[in-house]
């Protein structure tokens, strides 16, 4: 059934402000997939802080050229039945999210991918980027690393204030 001029423009719009707030926009191809594996997606997406969002290809180019950012954008991937995961908050959390439904429904296949920035990634850089930490894991790994010396330096002081104690205690006795 075919959608109104009107729903087209307010899905447009829409999709224009998602694209244009978001730090990564993961598209996949989802031929083969249910409606329940759609939903499966879409619910295990939303807890990592992304959409999915299943339009057709001609609005999402329509709604990229209405974007200043990502008005250059190379849209020739954007071929047969596509899902686009967007996150505004973190970059990976979409191509991890894709990645992960990926493990267990072979009939999702990741295509490709639209930085913030406009640029089209293909899909070994998207599977590459899946492979990375989360941003709150990197940022604990980096707290790690920064704290590490301190607490080496603390448990050397430490041990040599035991082992000064106990030496007082065993002359003392």
């Amino acid at each position: 059934m075919a959608i109104s001029r009107d729903k087209k423009q307010a899905l447009v719009s829409e999709l224009s402000e998602l694209l244009g707030s978001a730090k990564m926009t993961v598209f996949a191809h989802y031929d083969g997939l249910t409606v329940a594996d759609i939903q499966k997606l879409r619910r295990a997406a939303r807890e990592q802080g992304v959409t999915i969002k299943v339009v057709k290809n001609r609005l999402v180019r329509v709604a990229l050229s209405q974007n200043e950012s990502l008005k250059g954008a190379d849209t020739s991937s954007l071929t047969g039945q596509l899902l686009y995961a967007v996150s505004s908050e973190d970059e990976v959390a979409p191509a991890q999210a894709l990645a992960n439904f990926a493990k267990t429904n072979e009939a999702l296949e990741l295509v490709g991918a639209f930085s913030a920035e406009g640029k089209l990634l293909v899909t070994d850089e998207v599977k590459a980027l899946a492979t990375l930490p989360s941003k709150n894991e990197l940022i604990a790994q980096v707290l790690a690393t920064l704290s590490s010396p301190l607490n080496d330096v603390m448990s050397g002081l430490s041990g040599n204030l035991h082992a000064l104690l106990d030496g007082v205690e065993a002359k003392a006795a």
